[in-house]
């Protein structure tokens, strides 16, 4: 179901699922012309002369921050109209209902796969070698997903019910990517409101990522024991409220 829903998101397109590639690049391409030419935006780590070589290394550690916000965006962005999309399954009485959000959530994980490995022919132009901690990136991944899915159960289940909850969703992820640290370093917030990203469930996935993908650092255990512990939480809140409400939306749609 998974493939079929990214299929079919393409299809008509000539390209096809060629776009699941360019549509990550040409974001970069935006965010890295918009912060790295126009706004001279340095992430303080350059190995380069300050040219070129820096806007690469740049691009490179901005694009590690966009895919999980994309595939995250992902995610809450289709939640508030899952069970209207599927309307011929939700009311079929024998469909396990619960397993569309794992299928939004595979999907969203096919893109994301596509933009790791963008990111790792990136890494590798830059700064010639993907270090050994790389094997540790399925974490943070895990603990976001955990979220992911919580968040995409509750909203499956309140779109529905509340049609205008999808109206919203396009400012919080709005607000989840400037309100992180994607577009920037943690230390260029004032440590006064720095506590306010960790209100963002990608700050810690992000800061993670980068530091076994591109820093070469072991992953702070603390920090992503507590994110998962987190994750188990509304994965375990999002499931419990759609299988309280699952058997209205037939009624409703």
């Amino acid at each position: 179901m998974a493939m079929q829903e990214v299929r079919s998101r393409y299809s008509g397109s000539v390209l096809g699922i060629v776009w699941s590639f360019f549509n990550p690049l040409l974001q970069l391409a935006v965010y890295t012309f918009v912060f790295g030419y126009i706004f001279q935006a340095r992430w303080g780590v350059e190995t380069g002369d300050g040219g070129f070589a820096a806007k690469l290394e740049f691009a490179v550690i901005l694009f590690s921050g966009l895919i999980l916000h994309s595939f995250f965006a992902e995610c809450i962005g289709r939640a508030p109209i899952l069970m209207q999309s599927n309307a011929n399954l939700v009311k079929r009485v024998v469909f396990p209902l619960e397993v569309l959000p794992w299928v939004a959530i595979a999907a969203a994980l096919f893109h994301l796969a596509i933009g790791f490995v963008v990111l790792a022919i990136g890494i590798l132009i830059v700064f010639g070698s993907i270090p050994w901690t790389a094997i540790f990136v399925v974490l943070p991944v895990l603990s976001l997903m955990l979220i992911a899915v919580g968040a995409t159960w509750f909203l499956a289940s309140i779109g529905v019910f509340f049609r205008d909850i999808g109206q919203a969703i396009g400012p919080v992820i709005m607000i989840l990517l400037f309100v992180s640290p994607i577009l920037f370093p943690t230390d260029r917030l004032p440590e006064t409101f720095r506590f306010i990203l960790l209100l963002n469930p990608l700050t810690i996935p992000v800061e993670q990522v980068r530091a076994v993908l591109l820093w070469g650092v072991m992953p702070d255990w603390l920090l992503l024991a507590k994110h998962f512990a987190v994750g188990l939480v509304v994965a375990w809140i999002g499931y419990y409220w759609f299988a309280r409400t699952h058997k209205a939306f037939a009624d409703v749609i």
